[in-house]
This record gives C-alpha cells, structure tokens and sequence, in this order.
C-alpha cells in the first residue's frame, strides 16, 4: 500500500519536472491526427466555380516569326512598290521582319544629296550612326569626308548609304539571313538616286551587291558593272575607312582608288 506521503512526494516531484497534465492510460496517435485534420482542410478548401466551354478565354498563341523567304519576299514586294525615296523609307519604317530593328535606336536611311552623280554604299551603322540615325558620321566618316574632299567632293556632291539600315548589336557583323532580307532594299535604292557611279565601301557591300567571293583587298581598285533596272552603272569597290584607320599603309592603294573615281566622273563633264 502506498503511504499518503509517498504520493504527495510523488507529485510533487512530477510538478516540479514540468509534469501537469494526465493523457490517460491509452497512447495517442498522432500522426493519425495529423493526417484527419489535413482531409479536412482539403475538403473544406472552397473551389472555383467551373465554366462553360463557351465562358473560357481563348488560349494565348505565341507570335509566329517570320522565315528568312518569308521576309525577303516581303522586302521585295515593298521595295518595288516605293516609288521615290520618302515611299521607300516609309516601306523600311515598316518593315518588322529583320531582327536587328528590334535592338537599334534609330533607322539609317541615307545622307546627302540624292541627286548626285556618286553613291557610297557601306555596310552597316555603327554607335554614332545609330545614335544620329545618319551614315558615316563616326570616327570612320570623319575620314571618308576627308577622303571625298581630297578628290573634291562633299556630302552635297555625293550620296551616302548602307546596305543594313540598322545597327547589328554591338556592331557585330550581319548574319547572312540579315543582310539578305535588306538587299531588295538597298537595290531598289540606287535604282530610284540612279547615280553615274558606285562607291561600294568596304568588302561585305562589294561581295553582296556584286555577288563576288573574293576579298575587297582583290576587288577594290577594279571597276565593275552593276545592274540597275535597265541601265549598267560603273561601279567600283574601295578600302572602308574603318579598314584605313587599323591599316594605314594601305592609304597608298586609297589614294589610287579616289583618283580612279575622280577620272570616272571627269569623263562625264
């Protein structure tokens, strides 16, 4: 038999370590609690009333891109329906296709005098023709104006282009699909200023527009003959200034070039 006094010790002991509550003479299961209350949550969750198939949103369709033929059979369709240089640069301003209008400032469409017997065409704009959306204006076009100046010219005596109207980013060099969607452009483009001669600056606008392999150091100095509605223009390729400024010693070579321009326009006087 235990004595009262035991018992009073017992429980005196049992508050003194934190015990106070009886559970009885059963254990408790608690995981099995835990898993009776989650049911019930779950099915007391309110749920969001159902729609009729007519009441649902249409499914979001991601935009379709357009293929390189797709959008060079574009440029050829709005190149030919420009009429004058305002109607072909409304046409490149809307012009969606060529990626690299989605990451260029401005559109590059041309400087100059339209009316001039000589065209410059380059490749493409760089930072500052991109900030001023105007050709050759950067530390390159700084010496193509010396350049033309030496022979005579300026920029009201000749008309400056690119094949690109659009700055590549980080003026990386033109992927083939984006060159080739803006040819139909610039060929339409000299069809409508219709020089009397060609510059093509540089090898990338040369290659393109000439359709030759070989390497501006092989074709620059060479005259050529460039198809242009039904009319030949003489056409020459030279060194692109930026080329000048990493190879000065090749200014000799330039020099014989601006020359050989300057005797091509002297023939027409």
């Amino acid at each position: 038999m235990v004595q009262p006094g035991s018992i009073s010790d017992a429980l005196r002991f049992y508050a003194d370590a934190g015990i106070d509550e009886v559970i009885g003479d059963t254990p408790v299961d608690r995981f099995k609690e835990s898993r009776t209350v989650a049911a019930k949550a779950a099915t007391s969750r309110p749920t969001a009333p159902k729609r009729n198939r007519a009441e649902q949103p249409p499914a979001a369709r991601p935009p379709t891109a357009v293929g390189p033929a797709e959008a060079e059979a574009s440029a050829r369709e709005l190149a030919a329906a420009a009429m004058d240089l305002g109607a072909l640069r409304s046409a490149l301003d809307g012009f969606d296709a060529c990626p690299l209008k989605k990451t260029a400032a401005n559109l590059v469409f041309g400087d100059g005098n339209p009316n001039a017997e000589v065209m410059l065409i380059g490749e493409a704009p760089g930072a500052d023709e991109d900030r001023q959306g105007l050709p050759f204006v950067g530390v390159s076009g700084q010496l193509l104006d010396r350049m033309l100046a030496s022979i005579g010219l300026d920029r009201d005596g000749a008309y400056i282009t690119n094949i690109l109207p659009w700055r590549p980013p980080g003026n990386r060099k033109p992927t083939a699909e984006e060159t080739t969607m803006c040819l139909p452009f610039i060929r339409r483009h000299i069809e409508l200023v219709a020089p009397a001669v060609l510059v093509f600056v540089g090898g990338t606008s040369a290659a393109n527009l000439l359709g030759r392999s070989e390497g501006i150091t092989k074709l620059r100095g060479r005259w050529f003959d460039y198809p242009a509605g039904d009319r030949m223009i003489a056409a020459m390729p030279i060194f692109h200034p930026a080329y000048l400024l990493r190879q000065p010693a090749l200014k000799r070579q330039a020099w014989a070039d601006l020359l050989a321009i300057k005797a091509k326009l002297a023939e027409r006087e």
